[in-house]
């Protein structure tokens, strides 16, 4: 139930995600959703910063890890879209048939990203000769160039990415940050000499999602996708998925082993130590602007947003307490205040606006600010200020030690926010109800399941069977946990002996 204080500011409660996120995004002026072209906001200033504060960490990331950035162009003509999908039809249809994709013909009907992508097929009132379209995603330009960079071993492992924007013609209900057609995209793509060193990369792109997810304060379910939903052209993907506040799963990045299929398509290759030509293997890393999606749904709370103080545009906000007198001094005293924390490379907002303090704290607390700090006559003349973490409380500590109790108070928010998501995370994943066959084969479950909630089943059945688990129960299979269960259970539909550990969801 909504906060009394809550509801008089006409924010909805949380408890109605459905109103309350669409709501929560536009007052705290993350985007404008009214822009003319339905799933394309229009970044604001704050949450643009939010953004690219995000951004900042994934560069950091790959520049630890010697990544390298590129800029390929916006526009991919059709023929490269058509050499895409013939590879990803070719593999459909080898898991179809349990065969090697080295046994199929290239010349498949074409599926793939056809549906979804934007054309382009005139330059003024000419009609291209060749059409070409917005990337829905940069494997096939980036896939078209490679070979052009890699002759030897030498030239291994390439290991580049960009942040661009990608195009999807999304059907479904547009939702800013969440699903939408215009998308802040973040993709790694690497090349290496042999499987074994690109699953040596699958493992890093994993730790680097786990230090930004540390940072961004969001406890994560890591699986393998099964073999159905795995990307279009990949060996195997691994999703990893943040629980809203409704019980759904929300992908925020995912990684991808191609092993060599890309590879022979495009003929990446290069030439080994013994002179011999070989296909790379390579990987693939995506992320987008979900992730700030997640840390609005996440974290938030009735009174707005919380922001983690590594991507809040403000890691605190001075808010002069001010009366008739001694208002100069006041003043003067957080314009110091400021600068001394700004010196210590914080971000540091003073609001000296002519507003009532209960006015700036109502617009701080819905845009998330972690740390607010208020100084008046009183506090001044007492030599201190007063620190009010958004997540709660107050307190007061000197001004002379202001810079470092404010890290520390920024510091406790962060970790109170990994506590708090990390035991909502564990009251929404239960065991699945127990499953039963009938002598027809048609499974049930011992009690129905429960809106809201993620399940866990020991499973080591089929894809018909998991289709059937998937009907019976309306949530789909996140795919086995990176971390299987440590004893071997009986599967939930076999009985066979199995540590497979998988999450079933239903998802965004």
């Amino acid at each position: 139930m909504a906060q009394p204080a809550a509801a008089k500011r006409g924010i909805p409660p949380k408890d109605d995600f459905n109103a309350w996120y669409p709501f929560m995004v536009e007052a705290a002026e993350l985007v404008d959703k009214r822009y003319p072209v339905k799933g394309m906001d229009v970044w604001r200033p704050y949450g643009w910063k939010a953004m690219r504060l995000i951004d900042g960490l994934t560069h950091a990331e790959m520049e630890r890890t010697g990544h390298q950035e590129v800029n390929f162009p916006l526009l991919i003509p059709e023929q490269l879209l058509e050499k895409e999908n013939r590879l990803v039809a070719r593999l459909q249809r080898a898991r179809e048939e349990g065969v090697d994709p080295s046994e199929l013909r290239m010349d498949e009907e074409a599926t793939g990203f056809a549906r979804e992508v934007f054309w382009v097929r005139h330059a003024g009132e000419t009609e291209l000769d060749v059409p070409m379209f917005l990337r829905p995603t940069s494997e096939t330009a980036m896939y078209s160039m490679f070979p052009l960079w890699i002759r030897s071993h030498a030239d291994l492992p390439l290991k580049t990415y960009q942040m661009v924007n990608t195009f999807r013609y999304e059907t479904k209900q547009t939702r800013s940050f969440i699903r939408v057609r215009e998308i802040h995209f973040f993709e790694a793509h690497t090349c290496h000499v042999d499987e074994a060193d690109a699953t040596r990369q699958i493992e890093e792109d994993l730790e680097i999602a786990a230090r930004l997810m540390h940072d961004l304060c969001l406890p994560t379910l890591v699986a393998r996708r099964p073999l159905w939903d795995t990307f279009p052209g990949a060996h195997y993907t691994v999703g990893i998925d943040v629980v809203m506040p409704d019980g759904r799963t929300l992908q925020v990045a995912s990684v991808h082993h191609y092993r060599d299929q890309w590879a022979r398509a495009f003929d990446v290759r290069y030439e080994d130590a013994q002179g011999e030509q070989q296909y790379c293997h390579q990987t693939t890393y995506g992320m987008s602007e979900r992730l700030l999606g997640a840390v609005v749904g996440v974290h938030g709370d009735d009174r707005g947003l919380i922001l983690p103080p590594a991507i809040a545009p403000h890691q605190a906000v001075i808010v002069p307490v001010l009366a008739k007198e001694g208002a100069d001094d006041v003043l003067a005293a957080c314009r110091e205040l400021q600068a001394q924390l700004r010196d210590a490379g914080l971000r540091v907002h003073l609001d000296d606006r002519d507003l009532r303090p209960g006015q700036k704290y109502y617009d701080w607390e819905i845009r998330g600010v972690p740390l607010r700090l208020e100084l008046g006559p009183r506090d001044l003349a007492s030599g201190e200020c007063v620190l009010a973490p958004r997540t709660g409380g107050k307190d007061s500590v000197p001004l002379a030690g202001a810079t470092e109790a404010v890290k520390e108070a920024l510091e406790a928010v962060a970790a109170e926010l990994r506590k708090r998501t990390e035991k909502a995370n564990n009251t929404c994943i239960h065991v699945l109800p127990p499953l039963t066959r009938s002598a027809t084969g048609r499974l049930s479950l011992a009690e129905p399941v429960e809106p809201g909630r993620i399940y866990e089943i020991p499973f080591d059945g089929s894809d018909a069977e998991a289709a059937m688990v998937e009907e019976l129960t309306g949530h789909s299979f996140l795919g086995d946990a990176r971390e299987p269960f440590a004893k071997a259970r009986k599967c939930a539909v076999s009985g066979k002996s199995t540590n497979r550990r998988v999450w079933l969801a239903r998802s965004y």
